[in-house]
């Protein structure tokens, strides 16, 4: 089915509903990606409570927040859900940090982008496989290069088209909902942190920055990806 059929098939749909039919017509096919962000919390609802035939995966960098790891086990524990793991490959991290060292991602774009790969890219690419459905948090909102995203997309690099159910939803749609339905979230979202990636590449936000600014702050604004959720319609 092309993207404009999945429009037209979703027109209309919303959370937990939207997540149904879209299974209903790939069966055994459809993902869904959490780093236990807010927005990934409401997904992750939407699919405990109704049951929905969607694969759940994460990826542990290693270097994540603990925060983080508790939030992840009270989220399998609150829904019964089996979420499936994928870990960078030992012997290219071990490559990496013995050739240019345990935080060398300071140093250099080229760096930082090396090491995201290693320990997001490459273990999307294992989590993918046999997918035609991915689930994703995000938001319109959230920066500049996801601002130009759509809400219904296709990832050439990773061949697989993109659904983004959160698409138009503010921050504060998101924290609302989040609180009226009681959904657990990373208590790191209450000091200061919209956006959590790795421990080392993360700070708190400051009054009047961009959402991601905490994110590789070292960096120029325009480079802040990793690589994750770049798409060419």
């Amino acid at each position: 089915m092309e993207i404009s059929g999945i429009k037209e098939l979703l027109s209309g749909k919303q959370g937990a509903d939207l997540l149904q039919v879209i299974t209903e017509q790939y069966p055994d096919q459809v993902v869904f990606s959490t780093s236990f962000g807010i927005e990934d919390q409401i997904i992750t609802d939407w699919i405990g409570k109704s049951k929905v035939n969607i694969r759940v995966f994460t990826l542990d960098t290693g270097r994540l927040f603990k925060e983080t790891y508790s939030l992840w086990s009270r989220t399998a524990e609150r829904y019964a859900l089996k979420i499936d793991t994928y870990y960078p490959n030992t012997e290219k991290v071990q490559e990496f940090v013995s050739e240019k060292g345990p935080n060398s991602f300071y140093e250099s774009v080229e760096n930082r982008k090396s090491c995201c790969y290693i320990r997001k890219i490459e273990p999307l690419q294992r989590a993918l496989r046999g997918a035609k459905i991915w689930i994703t948090g995000i938001r319109a909102e959230q920066s500049a290069n996801r601002h130009d995203m759509e809400y219904i997309e296709y990832d050439e690099g990773n061949d697989i088209i993109k659904i983004h159910p959160l698409f138009d939803w503010t921050f504060e749609m998101v924290t609302n909902y989040i609180k009226s339905e009681r959904i657990p979230y990373n208590i790191l979202h209450d000091k200061g942190f919209p956006s959590i990636g790795c421990e080392p590449c993360t700070r708190a936000v400051q009054e009047g920055e961009d959402f991601r600014a905490g994110r590789w702050w070292w960096e120029d604004q325009s480079k802040k990806e990793c690589g994750l959720h770049v798409t060419t319609k």
